[in-house]
């Protein structure tokens, strides 16, 4: 964005120089600015074609980077009002305490169930999407599927939270033991969110903070 405010056209880029470009990107990407200036050039070096309307983008791309710095500045700004509001939540270290649980995490976990009231784990888990449905047509049963229904965001945040959980070691060995009973990645990732449903249903309603299950449990 820095550069499309200082350069924004090929002829101007050209202008400023592999040098110049490569001493500006490094003051704000140390580790990558020599590898991007080096792109960026090289481009320009395959670059044959002049596009109608190019020295049109030296009034517009400037314009539209400050807008965009602008709204991820904003948006950081929210985030630290939000991150603020988690933290002071009774509930925070509750939901922090859970594997791959930060404050982002529980900051949307907070918003999708507080002030409901669930009267089970499966209550929870299917308010989530998270419990298996079983097809049936007539007599015939033709074994559990993902529910498409639920609340898509809380399963999505609890899937993701499961994905990272993967490097706690106990987190790992169930979402092993599931793939070795034959479930696929997503299959084995959602009982490992389902299984966090459950384990998070608990945790809210009697107040504590979670305690990694033995091996022996299921």
């Amino acid at each position: 964005m820095d550069l499309l405010r200082t350069w924004p056209t090929p002829e101007a880029l050209r202008h400023a120089g592999r040098s110049r470009i490569g001493n500006r990107l490094k003051k704000l990407a140390p580790r990558m600015g020599e590898r991007l200036a080096d792109e960026i050039i090289a481009a320009l070096d395959q670059q044959t074609v002049t596009v109608i309307g190019t020295n049109a983008a030296t009034i517009v791309l400037p314009q539209l980077a400050r807008m965009l710095a602008d709204i991820r500045e904003s948006r950081d700004t929210v985030f630290t009002q939000v991150e603020a509001l988690v933290e002071a939540h009774p509930l925070h270290p509750v939901l922090t305490s859970l594997p791959a649980v930060g404050v982002r995490t529980a900051a949307r976990i907070l918003t999708e169930i507080v002030g409901k009231d669930f009267a089970s784990a499966g209550h929870m888990a299917s308010y989530a999407g998270l419990a298996p449905l079983t097809w049936r047509s007539g007599t015939s049963i033709r074994g559990d599927h993902p529910s498409r229904k639920g609340n898509k965001i809380l399963k999505r945040v609890l899937f993701l939270s499961s994905f990272a959980a993967l490097k706690v070691p106990p987190s790992r060995a169930y979402y092993d033991r599931k793939r070795a009973e034959g479930k696929r990645h997503n299959q084995a990732l959602i009982a490992l969110a389902r299984r966090s449903c459950d384990t998070l249903f608990a945790m809210l309603r009697d107040g504590t903070f979670y305690e990694p299950r033995t091996p022996s449990a299921t």
